[in-house]
């Protein structure tokens, strides 16, 4: 326990001494107001609906913008609802001890007014109710002891700035008093049936008031402004850094040799113009032999650069490479995370296939879309089919009959490692089987 409340002191002193010094926390406020003796009251006694006569003071430190303490002293008397009750009149005091929330900045009232929030405050208190023709243990008159009590009060106040200084306050509380052995009006015990001591004893009945009051906080502190009111993110909000944050941003999102790979992701940031590129902005060698697929006049049969990178040897049936080229999976077309748009250097993949079939009339296309591993499997199906069918218009619109080519969805490719974003990027595609 010992190690605990050692804990606790060091956590809370620490967040006092390093918390934040831009705004102020200390403030003061004086309210008047109404109060309402909810009950018990002795049978026939009435209480006004809006009884005037309360009054308080009270002080509040704000450990940040959000949470803080506060102690506050009140006042007041109750008295009759005039000409339906019987004359009475009890006086109170009050002293409590309370958290505080500040609701208005854990709800971002600042994003639609910057001069109004509202605090909610709990906590505990004691105070004494002594009433003029209170009733004694005998059943006779006058008894002026007071009647001690213990409280849980709560409160909700709505603070309107004035300036940086002062602050209209409007605050409705409940409290709820502990062992009060009188009615609020003194003319009865607030127990069943009349003790036979002289003493009336203490115990543990309970009763309910409210009050409403109308006041103004001042703040104290050099600051220019107290927590109630401290925005944090206004110190980011200057134009100029904001211009300098969005500068960045271009910047990072330049591509500067136009492979449609961004600057920070590209590997590579000098391809040479109409190169095909992998998602890491790398040029693409399909076949291995050196010569870089846009340089390769037979980009999936491997051969010296001075053939083109063909082989030197005749090539028989030339679509029976290609075809396996295509089916064995090295074109693809390749995609962003949950999206069906083409990434734009992988395009260049579907051109391929576009002059695959233009030049080979007899055989037909499969588009076979896929996605990770990432998100529901069913919205996945779906995502990959709208993959497929993406490649399926490109490749109609680049004038192959639309009779020669098919698509469908495959879902989740799980046979890369989702664990690897790099592999994850390689599920998102969309590949083909020649017919």
């Amino acid at each position: 326990m010992r190690h605990l409340f050692l804990f606790l002191s060091i956590v809370f002193i620490s967040n006092t001494v390093f918390s934040q010094n831009e705004f102020n926390k200390w403030s003061i406020e004086a309210n008047l107001g109404v109060n309402k003796p909810m009950g018990p009251l002795t049978g026939g006694y009435l209480s006004p609906t809006l009884n005037i006569g309360h009054v308080d003071f009270g002080g509040r430190y704000m450990v940040n913008q959000f949470y803080g303490f506060s102690g506050n002293f009140g006042f007041g008397s109750f008295s009759e609802a005039k000409d339906v009750s019987p004359e009475f009149k009890t006086d109170y005091l009050s002293l409590s001890l309370s958290g505080v929330w500040n609701i208005g900045r854990s709800l971002s009232f600042e994003t639609f007014t910057k001069r109004f929030t509202v605090l909610g405050e709990f906590g505990v208190g004691i105070g004494s109710l002594k009433s003029e023709n209170r009733i004694n243990s005998e059943g006779k008159l006058p008894d002026f002891d007071p009647d001690y009590v213990y409280s849980f009060n709560s409160s909700l106040k709505g603070l309107y700035s004035l300036s940086n200084r002062i602050s209209l306050q409007g605050t409705i509380s409940m409290i709820v008093n502990g062992r009060q052995r009188y009615t609020f009006d003194g003319n009865d015990f607030n127990q069943i049936g009349r003790p036979l001591v002289p003493e009336i004893p203490f115990v543990h009945a309970t009763a309910t008031w409210w009050t409403g009051t109308v006041g103004l906080n001042f703040y104290l502190g050099k600051n220019e402004t107290h927590a109630d009111w401290y925005i944090q993110e206004d110190k980011y909000a200057t134009k100029e850094e904001l211009a300098s944050q969005i500068g960045g941003i271009k910047d990072m999102l330049k591509d500067s040799d136009g492979d449609g790979v961004p600057d920070y992701l590209d590997k590579e940031p000098n391809t040479p113009a109409g190169a095909r590129v992998n998602s890491f902005g790398t040029t693409m060698d399909s076949d291995g032999d050196g010569t870089p697929d846009h340089l390769d006049k037979c980009p999936f049969l491997p051969g010296p650069s001075s053939t083109g990178g063909c082989p030197v040897e005749k090539i028989v049936e030339q679509v029976d490479y290609l075809r396996k080229a295509i089916n064995d999976g090295f074109v693809n077309v390749y995609y962003a995370f949950d999206s069906d748009k083409p990434l734009g250097y992988s395009t260049s993949a579907a051109n391929y296939v576009s002059n695959f079939l233009k030049k080979n009339p007899g055989v037909s296309v499969e588009v076979k879309g896929y996605a990770d591993e990432l998100g529901p499997e069913d919205y996945n199906m779906k995502l990959s089919e709208r993959r497929a069918k993406a490649v399926y218009d490109l490749l109609v619109a680049s004038g192959v009959d639309a009779s020669r080519i098919s698509y469908k969805g495959y879902g989740e490719d799980t046979s890369v490692d989702k664990s690897s974003a790099d592999a994850r990027q390689m599920a998102r595609r969309a590949s083909f089987e020649v017919k």
